[in-house]
């Protein structure tokens, strides 16, 4: 007769051999997050370094380090911010910001995509101007693809934006948005020695006041633009950028353009460069929905009324003599009392048709419309025979 088999027991060592590795991943992965926030602090002074050759020097007064165990979260307080020679025809007097917090976070797995946070409110001094501004938003973020190297798209996007000079007595507003983005990419197709940024902004519910009189009243716009002449991304002050767009022969393309404001719309396209002087030159086809929201704007019925001063009636006018305008409102006067006024007062209406007789017409989103040229020469902004603006030069 047989002996009853006796059950082979089991192995434990099988039991563990998923907790085991689901440790030394965790040690892993921890020891792989501890490495990669001590070179935080490196790359942070690299690119500290790489800006300041650029004229942009960045301090941060209190550096931390966490996200553990997925994210890298950089955050910065008591950020200062140096600006030398970012604009054309200052001296090396800084302009300085001071700014609460800034955080970076960017995943452990996608080093490459970093986002950022900032707290306003931002103090800015400009010292050479002896002007005070504070920049303030609800919402303030960025987002970079292709860091530490070439960057391969970045965005830029703030809400309830506000900008205000507070050297005053009371605070002076000069700029307000409810949302503005600009994202910016390498455009597909460029090549390296010769990278074409593709770039979108668009601004709803803005308002710029100082700058042009029709530009303090709310307005939506937006703009799709490809830029060539760059010849690469090395860190160097915006005018001498811009002096080397010019000089390869490099331009602004406006692919797309849409400006509203109240009845007024106004879309366009066409071609900016840079005159050797640094101004913007070149020619926007414009297609305009209720120019003649835009006439009082210019104000040629207050300049008849106070006489016309010549450098007044150059904004709006080039060749026109004052003395010729004031003769001419006298001799309506005396043919017929009375007669002057009325022109005065009828002076936009008069050239709101002059203007409509001078552009061609066209539709534009179910509304009759107007197709002007908007020419930029060596800085000077035409709308058809009128000068309307004056653009600083950018080198």
């Amino acid at each position: 007769m047989s002996e009853p088999s006796v059950p082979r027991q089991r192995s434990l060592w099988r039991l563990f051999i998923a907790p085991v590795l689901l440790l030394l991943a965790a040690i892993a992965w921890s020891a792989f997050w501890f490495y990669a926030a001590s070179r935080v602090d490196g790359q942070a002074d690299a690119w500290q370094a790489r800006e300041a050759k650029s004229g942009r020097t960045y301090r941060c007064g209190d550096r931390s380090v966490g996200g553990f165990p997925f994210r890298l979260e950089v955050r910065c307080s008591d950020v200062g911010v140096a600006l030398v020679s970012q604009t054309a025809g200052r001296d090396n007097t800084p302009i300085t910001a001071q700014l609460g917090e800034i955080l970076v976070v960017a995943q452990v797995y996608d080093p490459k995509h970093v986002i950022a946070e900032f707290k306003g409110p931002a103090t800015i001094v400009d010292r050479s101007a002896q002007s005070t501004f504070v920049a303030n938003w609800r919402i303030g973020r960025s987002s970079v693809v292709g860091l530490p190297g070439t960057p391969e798209r970045a965005s830029l996007v703030f809400d309830d934006a506000s900008i205000n000079r507070a050297d005053q007595p009371v605070p002076l507003p000069l700029a307000a948005a409810k949302h503005v983005e600009l994202h910016g990419r390498i455009a597909e197709g460029s090549s390296p020695d010769s990278p074409m940024i593709e770039s979108v902004l668009q601004i709803n519910q803005g308002s710029v006041r100082g700058l042009h009189p029709m530009l303090a009243e709310p307005f939506d716009a937006g703009i799709r633009a490809m830029v060539s002449g760059l010849k690469d991304f090395s860190p160097k002050p915006w005018p001498l950028r811009f002096r080397e767009i010019q000089a390869a022969g490099g331009h602004v393309e406006i692919l797309q353009f849409r400006f509203q404001q109240a009845d007024l719309i106004a879309t366009g396209k066409g071609t900016l460069g840079f005159s050797p002087s640094g101004h913007i030159e070149g020619e926007l086809q414009m297609t305009v929905a209720g120019i003649e929201k835009v006439i009082p704007s210019l104000g040629i019925d207050r300049m008849l009324e106070d006489g016309v001063p010549q450098a007044t009636l150059d904004q709006v006018a080039p060749g026109v003599k004052a003395q010729d305008v004031s003769k001419l409102m006298g001799a309506l006067d005396r043919a017929l009392p009375g007669l002057g006024k009325v022109v005065k007062q009828n002076a936009n209406a008069g050239v709101a048709a002059g203007v409509n007789a001078l552009g061609k017409e066209a539709v534009l989103e179910g509304r009759k419309a107007r197709v002007f040229s908007l020419r930029f020469v060596d800085g000077v902004v035409f709308l058809g025979p009128l000068k309307v603006a004056q653009t600083p030069p950018l080198f």
